[in-house]
């Protein structure tokens, strides 16, 4: 499982403590991205979908980190964009593809 649950252990082992932190920061700039689409949007759904598919990447992120410290239980959940699965990956590049539609919307003429 360590390609899927626990990758996040094997690129620390890897990439040592500054590759960790380089990764986690990376997460974090995209969940201050899409807070900052969410801030933009003139209509409300786009900001509850923004809001929406930014807490569920930062979650899994949480969650998948939690799990490999042994914070918390082992539940499954990949590492967003790096984790291997075909469902996952997919679902987070849609996600982040309707977050750049979204924003895009923002400058749209009507």
């Amino acid at each position: 499982e360590q390609h899927t649950d626990f990758i996040f252990s094997v690129l620390a082992e890897e990439w040592g403590f500054a590759g960790s932190i380089f990764l986690v920061i990376i997460f974090l700039i995209l969940l201050i991205r899409g807070l900052n689409v969410a801030y933009g949007c003139r209509d409300p759904f786009g900001t509850i979908l923004s809001v929406g598919i930014s807490a569920m990447i930062f979650w899994q992120v949480v969650i998948n980190i939690g799990m490999v410290m042994g914070l918390m239980p082992v539940v499954g959940v990949p590492l967003p964009f790096i984790s291997y699965g075909g469902s996952s990956i997919v679902v987070t590049i849609f996600s982040v593809g309707i977050l750049i539609n979204v924003s895009m919307r923002r400058f749209m003429i009507e």
